[in-house]
């Protein structure tokens, strides 16, 4: 199916002022079916599931579902991309098989495509993106596999003449089990506000002792997501201080550091937007390299947030690799950010 002429959708509303919502739920297999106006989601857990990372610490499967109100949704394909959109948001995901290719020539034609939809709508700016493949750390050709999906991630960028360096959308990358390259991304018709760490490098400023490329991401992202209403993406979040991993074979500390760097994202949110997001209750993915660490880091994890708060019981635990061969944890979250009192 061809993808709409940009005039087709762009005529349902202005960009400056869009008519619809973006909302978010995160649903369990036993709960009610997907909601009306799905844009779409990630499928952990399911039989069959895209995504070959077992979830840990619960039976079932998950849906991470994005929908709008009120618009009807409508359903496209664009090369190796499949999408949904309204017109003011859009939700897609890039499949790419690498045999014969090899990683970055994939990761090249994934954004390529992810930017050609972009292109052919008015949902023109990144707000998210959520990148796996299989076999994150191994080494191909004297190239470490996450380094040779850098060097195509960021050659897709500049090709697009879009920054891989500052504003770049927030992001995550993590080795899964087998399958394909997927790049799954949410798009609206307003660029967010990218956030940085103050106590970490930005990624996309790496020494060239993390690869010839740098990654492209930001440590956060807070996007307009209509009727007044903001979210804070807080991008895959590890134990890095500057650049350098800290507390190597202790994943009890390194959880508590992926947490410090949290906070500290959300606190530049605030700081920049005078909106907070409040830790307690915002969505978490929370990745372990072992299976076996889960009762470990489950704990330090509601000690921070709460042990009965919403994102404890709405927490998801995977299976999967951190993109350094060192790093064994990285959590992920993202949430309302609503305005600080006494803030203009």
């Amino acid at each position: 199916m061809n993808p709409p002429a940009s005039s087709e959708l762009a005529s349902q509303a202005s960009p400056s002022a869009p008519s619809s919502t973006l909302s978010f739920r995160r649903l369990w297999q036993d709960e009610a079916p997907l909601p009306a106006h799905a844009l779409g989601g990630r499928w952990v857990g399911a039989a069959g599931a895209a995504l070959q990372a077992p979830m840990l610490a619960r039976e079932g499967a998950a849906l991470d579902a994005w929908f709008v109100q009120p618009n009807s949704v409508q359903a496209r394909t664009l090369g190796c991309v499949s999408y949904a959109t309204d017109g003011h948001w859009l939700y897609g995901c890039a499949s790419v098989d690498e045999a014969g290719i090899g990683m970055q020539a994939a990761a090249e034609r994934a954004y390529a495509d992810l930017f050609a939809v972009l292109a052919a709508t008015p949902c023109a700016h990144l707000l998210r993106l959520w990148n796996y493949f299989a076999h994150i750390n191994r080494d191909e050709g004297g190239t470490e596999r996450y380094r040779q999906f850098n060097a195509g991630r960021q050659q897709a960028f500049l090709d697009a003449r879009r920054s891989a360096f500052e504003g770049s959308p927030a992001a995550c990358a993590l080795g899964t089990q087998g399958g394909p390259l997927l790049v799954s991304f949410l798009a609206g018709r307003l660029p967010p506000t990218a956030i940085e760490n103050p106590r970490q490098v930005s990624a996309y400023r790496y020494p060239a002792s993390y690869g010839p490329r740098a990654p492209t991401f930001s440590r956060g992202a807070l996007a307009d997501m209509g009727g007044g209403q903001a979210m804070l993406f807080i991008s895959g979040t590890a134990s890095i201080v500057g650049h350098a991993s800290l507390h190597l074979g202790d994943v009890a500390r390194q959880t508590e550091e992926s947490l410090a760097n949290i906070a500290l994202v959300r606190d530049a949110a605030s700081a920049q937007s005078h909106r907070a997001a409040a830790p307690e209750q915002m969505h978490y993915t929370v990745y372990l390299r072992q299976a076996a660490d889960l009762p470990l880091v489950r704990e330090v994890f509601e000690r921070h947030v709460g042990h009965d708060s919403p994102a404890a019981r709405g927490a998801i635990y995977l299976q999967a690799d951190i993109c350094r061969a060192e790093l064994l944890v990285e959590i992920e979250a993202h949430g309302l950010a609503l305005p600080m009192r006494g803030a203009a």
